[in-house]
C-alpha cells in the first residue's frame, strides 16, 4: 500500500482528502504543515506528497525546495487557491512535479496521484516493456523486432514520454515545453518533425502507434 503524505493546514480539507484517498486504497498521513511533514518523513517511508502552499511555520514552497536539496525524488503535488502563473511557476521550480488549483475537484486529485505514482515507478526503473518493444531511457535505446537502436536524444525522449502514458492526449506545446524546455524557441513544426521520424522508424512494429488527435496534438496507442 503507498503511504501518501497530505500536508494542509486547514482541518477539513486535510480530513476530505485523507478519507478519499483512504477510500481509493492509500495509507493516507495527515501533516498540519512544513515542519510537521519532514517530522513525519524522518521516521516513515513516504511515497508521494500533496502539499498546500500556504501554512504556518514551512509553506508548501519550502518543503519541496527542502526536500529535494535532500535528494527526496518522490512525486510532490501542490494544491493552492495561488491561481497565479507566477505562483505555479515558482511551484515547479522548486521542484513539484504536479499543480492542482483549489477548489479542488478530490476524483481529480486521486487520478493525478495515480498517474505521478505510474510516472514514479517508470522513471525508477527507467524502462518501458510494450509487447516486444522496450525502451531503455539510460542507454537512449529501442529494441523492437530483436533489434536495438540508438535514437537521436529528442527523438528518444519524445516517444517514452508518449509511451510512458498510453492513450493519453498531449498537446504540441506540453510535448515542446517538456522535451525541449519552456522557454525554447522551438515552434509546432519540429515537434511535427520528430513525430514523422518516429512513425518512419517504426512504421512495421505492431506493438504501438502514434496517432495524431486532430486540433490537439498526439498520443501514442498499444496495439498489442
Amino acid at each position: 500500500m503507498f503511504n501518501i503524505l497530505v500536508v494542509e493546514d486547514d482541518p477539513d480539507m486535510r480530513e476530505l482528502f485523507c478519507t478519499m484517498l483512504t477510500d481509493s486504497g492509500y495509507n493516507a498521513i495527515p501533516a498540519v504543515d512544513g515542519i510537521n511533514a519532514l517530522e513525519i518523513m524522518d521516521r516513515d517511508y513516504i511515497d508521494l506528497v500533496i502539499a498546500d502552499l500556504m501554512m504556518p511555520r514551512m509553506d508548501g514552497y519550502n518543503l519541496t525546495r527542502s526536500l529535494r536539496e535532500a535528494n527526496y525524488e518522490l512525486p510532490i503535488l501542490i494544491v493552492t487557491a495561488k491561481d497565479q502563473f507566477e505562483d505555479m511557476q515558482r511551484g515547479f521550480r522548486a521542484g513539484s512535479d504536479d499543480y492542482m488549483i483549489k477548489p479542488i475537484n478530490v476524483k481529480e486529485l486521486v487520478l493525478r496521484v495515480e498517474a505521478l505514482l505510474r510516472r514514479a515507478k517508470i522513471s525508477a526503473e527507467k524502462k518501458i516493456v510494450i509487447g516486444s518493444t522496450k525502451l531503455d531511457y539510460d542507454a537512449l535505446t529501442v529494441t523492437f523486432q530483436g533489434k536495438e537502436s540508438i535514437l537521436p536524444q529528442k527523438e528518444f525522449y519524445l516517444l517514452y514520454k508518449l509511451l510512458s502514458y498510453p492513450n493519453k492526449t498531449f498537446t504540441r506545446q506540453q510535448l515542446m515545453d517538456e522535451i525541449w524546455g519552456m522557454f525554447s524557441e522551438t515552434d509546432e513544426r519540429t515537434v511535427n518533425t520528430h513525430i514523422n521520424r518516429l512513425r518512419d522508424r517504426f512504421a512495421e512494429c505492431g506493438d504501438f502507434e502514434i496517432i495524431t488527435v486532430r486540433g490537439l496534438g498526439y498520443k501514442a496507442v498499444k496495439k498489442c
